[in-house]
């Protein structure tokens, strides 16, 4: 599985933005979808809120691949 290490520069960020942002999701539009159908784990469980905040230490998998974010 690999990791894409993420520095997050503010608090926090929303779920759909890191999956864009971290380039696993073409568009905001396919990051939703993604989180909507369930496909998007946050911390080992899956996470169905497109804007939950996302903090540093925290770990998203998707398609295969862990986003780390420190």
């Amino acid at each position: 599985m690999e990791e894409i290490p993420f520095a997050l520069n503010a608090e926090f960020i929303e779920l759909y933005k890191l999956l864009k942002a971290a380039g696993l999701c073409e568009s905001g539009g396919a990051a939703k979808y993604a989180v909507e159908q369930s496909e998007v784990k946050v911390d080992g469980q899956i996470e169905t809120r497109k804007a939950r905040k996302i903090r540093k230490g925290q770990s998203v998998k998707f398609s295969g691949r862990t986003i780390i974010v420190q």
